[in-house]
């Protein structure tokens, strides 16, 4: 009697590797994923920077505002009326324009020394380390304008909390000072900012030390190295990436900062605190010049974009160097 061997079936014999093709349905399926994202991009920032940039030359002010999409077109004017420094449009936007400068430089400065500081020294468990992570993250954590709000209060001349302290508790003052007038704005209003963004300074360069690899520290220890000397030669090298990404994000931000200056201190910001975001909302929505204030906007778009492309060049550079 002989014995056969049973023989597959056709369908069942595949090459080895081979696989189905994935029918048109399943092809589609990633981009039909991020169509919502896509759409809501385009509506929330795309389009309306095509309309302010559209908008930036065109005259559309008081007297044009109702039928605005018909409104002259008059070309480079805006930006020409903004660029001049003789005029008064022009040496507001110049001054805004250096305030908004100092304060984004300060204010990543103190977040980044601030964050930097909490960052190094929760680096090493202890008890109670995750309590202070915590108590840390709460001001980046609540809402911008009710954490604002409440700064507000506090610093008001006659019944707030801070001339309580200063003034009456440890009389470092002989009269009530004034926080959100004069020279003292602008002190004001780089402390509230600093107070809500350094905890994600303390949280990026948090998780950028994760990245350090302990036998680091151990060797330089082994060597005789200090803390202080750890920290120049091992943290702060090692975070070169995460500062590099973490200092743009923060300029970036606080330049276009405007929901805390315009809580603090209302559409008519003092002169010492007239920032960029809110001198471009006094001159669209309370002078009603809203070409003017488009053209203030792309201005403020185009010199973003520049420092943005020199910084990643300039550290694209480095990072070939060091390579």
């Amino acid at each position: 009697m002989t014995l056969r061997t049973p023989v597959r079936p056709a369908t069942q014999a595949r090459p080895h590797g081979h696989r189905p093709r994935r029918s048109g349905s399943r092809r589609w399926l990633p981009y039909a994923l991020l169509l919502p994202a896509l759409v809501a991009e385009l509506a929330v920032h795309v389009i309306p920077m095509l309309v302010g940039i559209w908008m930036s030359v065109q005259q559309i002010n008081q007297f044009t505002l109702r039928n605005w999409t018909r409104s002259p077109f008059v070309g480079g004017d805006n930006f020409a009326l903004a660029a001049n420094l003789a005029s008064p449009a022009g040496a507001q936007l110049l001054h805004s324009f250096l305030v908004t400068l100092a304060y984004s430089v300060v204010v990543v400065a103190v977040c980044w020394l601030l964050g930097l500081a909490g960052a190094v020294a929760l680096q090493k468990p202890f008890p109670g380390r995750g309590i202070l992570r915590t108590l840390f993250l709460v001001p980046f954590a609540l809402p911008v304008f009710a954490a604002v709000i409440t700064w507000r209060f506090m610093l008001q001349r006659d019944t707030g909390l801070v001339n309580r302290v200063l003034v009456d508790g440890l009389g470092l003052f002989d009269e009530r000072p004034f926080w959100l007038v004069g020279g003292n704005s602008f002190a004001s209003l780089v402390v509230v900012t600093v107070w809500r963004l350094w905890p994600y300074a303390f949280l990026t360069i948090t998780a950028g030390l994760q990245s350090i690899p302990q036998e680091l520290y151990e060797v330089a220890e082994v060597d005789g190295a200090g803390a202080w000397q750890q920290l120049r030669r091992v943290t702060l090298p090692m975070l070169r990436p995460v500062n590099r990404v973490l200092m743009l994000v923060l300029f970036l931000w606080s330049f276009n900062e405007f929901t805390v200056p315009y809580t603090l201190f209302g559409a008519a910001a003092p002169a010492q605190a007239d920032i960029l975001a809110v001198h471009i909302y006094q001159s669209s929505f309370v002078t009603w010049n809203f070409g003017l204030g488009s053209a203030m906007s792309v201005l403020v778009l185009a010199f973003l974009l520049l420092v943005s492309g020199v910084y990643m060049f300039v550290s694209g550079r480095r990072n070939a160097d060091a390579r």
